[in-house]
């Protein structure tokens, strides 16, 4: 079997609403684009993959992939994962991690596909089911964070993670309103997205700590190691960092040889694939560090990691980022929680994606 065509559908992704999670993603609505990647083989199996998300349309990166990834997938053998891997990182520095990321998972999709087996199945199953957490956008009052706690709680979810409105005065007052509603029993946590200096990640990490939150995610810059350590030390609740920056395996290791956070995190488009992903889940593994997966920014992405999420020990919940509006597009079908707050393990073969083609082909703005 070898790689005859590789190409990427540009389709219009409309009528997102207003949503903001921090900083870095600014305040976006309205229309983003998404790409369908499509790597196809001379045994008639295709492998897809989506590119792009709601604040980061695939035209920004799609080019880089035709130019630069494809040439060096063609006339491959797909199932040679690990060498194409390799292959297409050294050539980071011209495509990037979110194209290497898309390549890898149809990749996998075709290998699923070929071994007739969904990819968790591929990898080695763990299980098959997993619970699933809220993870709101930045929201207008306290009473809103409350209400909307409440109402996951009521579904069964597992926990509720805030994305806070920022300055650091107002996020203890949020999480304090949020813990009040939901009581003392269930899960929540806090995602700062890097928004504190080390005094006032003190401060907020001191109250969650007085509220039992679950944990304290990406309170510093990304890149302040030397303020995590120290932050680490002051406080009891657990870190959660590394989900950014966009890099690969060996960005985790100053984070675990200086005791920076006490969970490894990465995703598809941020560490380059489900390849890179396994690579670092199993690296915490031997540090006994759980691997908390990051939602993907669109529902390829998310399915390709819920199957990473069903092949691991040390994952503990699936995170789902609201509002679905901005992070959910072009399935037929996606992933949702049942009645008890679980996402199921994908049963077809490969990703097992019910791709919404003809939605894709009434939005189609270009194929590259």
């Amino acid at each position: 079997m070898k790689i005859d065509n590789v190409t990427l559908t540009l389709f219009s992704w409309d009528d997102i609403p207003p949503t903001s999670y921090a900083a870095h993603t600014g305040k976006f609505a309205g229309t983003s684009k998404l790409g369908l990647l499509a790597i196809q083989t001379d045994d008639g199996i295709t492998g897809h993959a989506f590119l792009g998300s709601a604040y980061w349309p695939a035209d920004m990166d799609g080019a880089n992939i035709i130019k630069y990834l494809k040439p060096i997938l063609m006339g491959q053998d797909p199932l040679d994962r690990e060498r194409l891997f390799h292959a297409m990182w050294r050539r980071v520095r011209t495509s990037n991690v979110r194209t290497i990321g898309a390549c890898d998972v149809a990749l996998w999709d075709i290998a699923g596909k070929a071994a007739g087996l969904p990819i968790h199945r591929l990898i080695g199953g763990f299980r098959d089911k997993i619970k699933a957490y809220a993870s709101s956008m930045i929201l207008d009052s306290a009473q809103e964070y409350a209400e909307e706690a409440l109402l996951y709680q009521s579904r069964n979810w597992a926990a509720y993670k805030i994305h806070p409105p920022h300055p650091w005065q107002e996020d203890i007052r949020v999480c304090q309103a949020v813990r009040r509603a939901v009581g003392d029993d269930y899960l929540l946590m806090l995602d700062a997205a890097w928004a504190y200096q080390y005094p006032e990640a003190v401060r907020v990490g001191r109250a969650i700590e007085e509220l039992d939150y679950y944990w304290y995610e990406d309170p510093l810059q990304d890149s302040d190691l030397y303020n995590y350590v120290k932050l680490k030390q002051q406080l009891r609740i657990p870190i959660m960092a590394t989900e950014a920056p966009a890099a690969g395996l060996d960005s985790y290791v100053p984070w675990i040889q200086q005791s920076a956070t006490d969970f490894l995190r990465g995703d598809v488009p941020n560490k380059g694939g489900i390849t890179n992903m396994l690579k670092a889940a199993h690296l915490a593994e031997a540090f006994r560090m759980n691997y908390e997966i990051h939602h993907g920014g669109n529902s390829l992405n998310n399915l390709a990691q819920l199957h990473v999420a069903m092949a691991l020990k040390n994952t503990e919940y699936f995170e789902v980022l609201l509002p679905g509006g901005a992070q959910k597009y072009g399935m037929a079908e996606d992933i949702e929680p049942d009645a008890d707050g679980y996402v199921h393990a994908p049963q077809a073969p490969g990703l097992g994606a019910s791709i919404d083609f003809e939605l894709i082909e009434r939005k189609r703005i270009a194929v590259l």
